[in-house]
């Protein structure tokens, strides 16, 4: 289906809730979906909202036994295997407790196993209120859904609530650079979400100097911090990039940027989002001044009830009505957000604390670099040491990385070591998987300084 809106997925919502009605499924029942990007997912949201029961998307690209333990986890009574097959799968149901919600988002799982955030419906509703207003959709619009719907992402910040607001959307199976810029060129989308690799693949694809884009609005970005080069690429097109933040945990819209805040202050992650909360707080839970640094903490109908299941992680990350997210940032003197780093990110070299993603803007302005990160790695004189891993052109030279730091960032900043790799490890929606790399990075042959 191309262009389908509300109205004409009403069909298949009325099949879906048919097949799972049929299924024996009840309010609270966990019902799983697992395939490419099809309006068909959809439509089993929206069945699964009438109901009252609950969706459970699977991410395809997991290994079969993270797939069980998740399946398991959640207590899911029903499988629903999108295009080709479109199959219906019964599952034992190991807990016939029922659930609350009416998505279970399982996070990425970057430390650990996943765990299951429960998204009821009135967040998601307060999300697609809180992407309306931020990218100002109308019936009007036409959104192009590359990203895959398996993440609240491509779910959430532009997909669903475009429905919602009568607008129409196109879904592609999965992101490839040519159909992208098929697409854009032939349907005319108003609006797109894009992550940084996605971003990347584009701009360096022989068709973006000359891609129809005229078409697109704006397109949002997010998923993990932006370089700016990637920004200045799309607004070079004339293109504003509105950075979006937030999480499995908040729907995900938590701080966001509209199109005017987009041109006005590159970089920055935006303002709250209307119907949401956002402070930087203080260890000691007091609230930061501008410019200074500390926890980045939501609050507002879009958060999660907690995670499934577990009880504690649920206490540790909800506190007094705040969301604790783990990221640093900061707030400027006229109230913008800034994002800064992971807070478990943070490498603690003797007593100083070092945030990679400061060392990686650096990195970014190292001709000959496609890829990069920096990990912290064990280290018995500092207790840790910054490392960069990357992923360069056939003749860099590794020595490069050392002279472009000189009087860029103080010297306990700089990388100790180098670490070359074909290609970064990689999540779904392109974020580095940090504790595959810290693996690396410790197991693997690095070139000393």
């Amino acid at each position: 289906m191309e262009g389908f809106d509300l109205a004409s997925l009403k069909p298949l919502i009325q099949a879906e809730e048919w097949l799972l009605r049929g299924g024996g499924i009840r309010a609270g029942d966990r019902v799983g979906w697992i395939g490419l990007n099809h309006p068909g997912m959809l439509a089993c949201l929206l069945a699964c909202e009438r109901i009252g029961a609950v969706l459970v998307p699977l991410n395809w690209r997991l290994a079969a036994e993270e797939l069980q333990w998740i399946a398991q986890d959640a207590g899911i009574a029903l499988l629903r295997e999108g295009p080709p097959s479109g199959a219906v799968t019964p599952h034992a149901m190991p807990d016939a407790e029922a659930c609350p919600a009416l998505l279970i988002g399982y996070t990425s799982g970057t430390t650990g196993r996943p765990k299951g955030a429960m998204l009821g419906r009135a967040a998601l509703h307060a999300n697609a209120e809180n992407a309306r207003r931020i990218f100002e959709i109308t019936p009007a619009d036409h959104v192009l859904t590359v990203l895959p719907l398996f993440h609240v992402g491509g779910l959430n910040i532009q997909t669903m609530p475009a429905l919602l607001a009568g607008a129409r959307v196109t879904l592609l199976p999965k992101f490839d650079p040519d159909g992208f810029f098929d697409a854009a060129a032939r349907l005319r989308p108003t609006l797109t979400l894009l992550v940084p690799a996605v971003m990347a693949a584009l701009i360096r694809h022989p068709r973006w100097a000359t891609a129809d884009l005229s078409s697109l609005r704006a397109i949002g970005a997010g998923s993990s911090e932006v370089p700016l080069s990637l920004i200045e690429a799309f607004h070079a097109r004339g293109i504003p990039v509105q950075q979006v933040y937030g999480m499995t945990e908040t729907s995900p819209i938590a701080i966001a940027q509209t199109r005017d805040e987009a041109l006005l202050a590159p970089g920055s992650i935006g303002r709250a989002a209307p119907l949401s909360g956002a402070r930087i707080a203080l260890p000691d839970g007091s609230e930061a001044p501008p410019g200074m640094a500390g926890e980045i903490q939501i609050r507002g109908a879009n958060v999660m009830t907690g995670y499934w299941h577990q009880p504690e992680a649920t206490a540790e990350a909800l506190h007094e009505g705040w969301f604790r997210t783990g990221d640093v940032g900061h707030q400027d003197a006229e109230g913008r957000f800034w994002f800064t780093d992971r807070l478990k990110r943070v490498i603690i070299s003797g007593g100083e604390n070092i945030y990679p993603a400061e060392l990686e803007r650096v990195l970014a302005g190292v001709p000959g670099l496609r890829e990069f990160a920096i990990i912290g790695r064990p280290d018995p004189r500092w207790g840790e040491v910054p490392v960069a891993v990357i992923v360069a052109d056939a003749d860099f030279n590794e020595a490069v990385i050392a002279a472009h730091f000189e009087a860029k960032l103080a010297r306990f900043k700089h990388p100790r070591a180098v670490l070359r790799l074909p290609a970064l490890p990689r999540t779904a929606l392109g974020k580095v998987q940090v504790e595959k790399l810290r693996a690396l990075t410790q197991a693997g042959q690095s070139i000393i300084r």
